[in-house]
This record gives structure tokens, sequence and C-alpha cells, in this order.
């Protein structure tokens, strides 16, 4: 049985009015779409679209991508590779999504936008500065984080936390290819129950794939929501931005 606390969908907020800037976390899997591997453009240019409408209303739009469509660290270690070289060359795999949001965003959409990396690669992009990149947000421009938090060991979740708490953002949006948080696969169990809130304990102690541990204890620490939504649902984007009631959110007892 449920306790009363996860499953009484009324004691959540409907809107989180306020929200003035937002972290974005997209996963490399999303970028790929249908494809096992690479970078499907209609998906990328779904999500600069949606990116740009909000910022156009004036919200300040940071994101983190993860690179799980080019190279996946964990898979290859598991293979023998060492796992500090093969989290390195997923970071590499980041900043290539990172570009390509970049390159719709800019040229398709005439959004100003920067990319700053953990890992410095100035032909391509800026280095990580946390101040620079609150002064680029101030001026409406959308900051891409790439390269994780430039450290083996560490996912790109992590990084998204940090990123979020480091520029001061209202909340850490992430878009997965589920409409939320479930107790089960909902692809493998029909009865799969959706939590519309959680406090950060309850995510640890149920063990629930929202983010890995280490992010929710860092949300957890400093008072982060995090909101869970499907990704490839039309306008969920805008609707994560805005503060809308959608998928799950992760946040404080008393938010």
């Amino acid at each position: 049985m449920q306790d009363s606390k996860t499953t009484d969908t009324t004691a959540a907020p409907s809107s989180h009015h306020g929200w003035k800037r937002v972290l974005l976390k997209l996963s490399g899997e999303a970028f790929a779409g249908g494809e096992a591997l690479g970078i499907d453009p209609a998906v990328v240019r779904h999500i600069a679209e949606a990116i740009a409408e909000v910022v156009r209303e004036g919200v300040q739009v940071a994101v983190v991508c993860g690179g799980g469509n080019m190279f996946r660290g964990a898979q290859m270690s598991a293979q023998g590779m060492d796992r500090a070289r093969s989290d390195y060359m997923g970071m590499l795999g980041t900043v290539i999504n990172c570009l390509a949001l970049q390159d719709f965003l800019e040229n398709k959409l005439g959004l100003d936008t920067r990319v700053q990396t953990a890992i410095t690669m100035g032909q391509v992009a800026e280095p990580y500065i946390p101040r620079r990149a609150i002064r680029h947000l101030e001026k409406g421009r959308v900051v891409i984080f790439g390269a994780g938090l430039g450290q083996p060991f560490f996912s790109t979740d992590t990084a998204a936390a940090q990123r979020a708490l480091e520029i001061n953002a209202d909340a850490v949006l992430k878009g997965t290819q589920v409409d939320g948080v479930y107790d089960s696969d909902p692809k493998k169990n029909p009865d799969a129950f959706r939590f519309d809130r959680l406090e950060y304990g309850e995510v640890l102690q149920r063990g629930l794939k929202v983010m890995d541990a280490t992010a929710i204890s860092l949300c957890m620490d400093n008072g982060l929501p995090i909101v869970v939504f499907d990704l490839m649902g039309q306008g969920n984007i805008v609707r994560a931005v805005r503060g809308e009631k959608i998928g799950t959110l992760v946040s404080p007892a008393e938010s």
C-alpha cells in the first residue's frame, strides 16, 4: 500500500510560479530519437523550438546534455576498458550534442547561445566559468554545458545538479522517455504507479530511478526542486520550464 504522502496528488502545487532561471537536463538517448546511436535532427529541432519559446518569454535557460547516444563509458568499462578513460570519452560525446543543439538554436531559430565545457576545447566552446555563465543568462543567452563535470566517475545527472546550484537556478528539469517517476518500470508493468510528488529521502530509500544518488543528495542538501517529465510530449518542455504542474516533482517536504 502506498503511503498517503506519496499518493495524495492534491497535495502537489498546481504551479511553481516565479521560476526565472532553470536548468534543463537532456539525456543523450533523447538526441538519438528512434535510432540506437547518433543524432535525430527532428528531435533536436523539437527541443530547440521549445527552449526558444520560453526564452522569448523571459525565462533564463541553461542546459546540460548527456552523451549516451554517442558513447556509454560505464558499458565500455564493464567490457574491460579503463573506467576513467571511458568516462572521458563519454564526456567528449556530450559536447557533440551540445554543438548540435547550439546549431539549431542559433542558425535555425536566431537565439544567442554559449557552449561551456568542463574540459577545455577553445576552438568550439568556452571554458566553464560560473560567473560568466550567469552573465550570459542575464543577457538572455542560452548556456549549454558540456563534458559533464570534467572528471570521471560522475554522471551528467550530477553535473546537472552541480551546475544548477552554481548558477543559482530555481529548479532542475529532467526530460526523460516517460511521463514521471514510477514505482516500477511502466514499460514492463502496466500497473506501475506514477508519483505526482516525492521527497528526496523517499527517492533514495525506494531506489527510484530519478537521478543518481549523488545528484539527489546535492539537490536535497540545498532544497533544489527536480521535475521529471516526458521530454517529447507536445508542449511539455514549455510547461515544465514555465513551472506548470507536470510529471513528478521532487522537493522538500514543506514545498
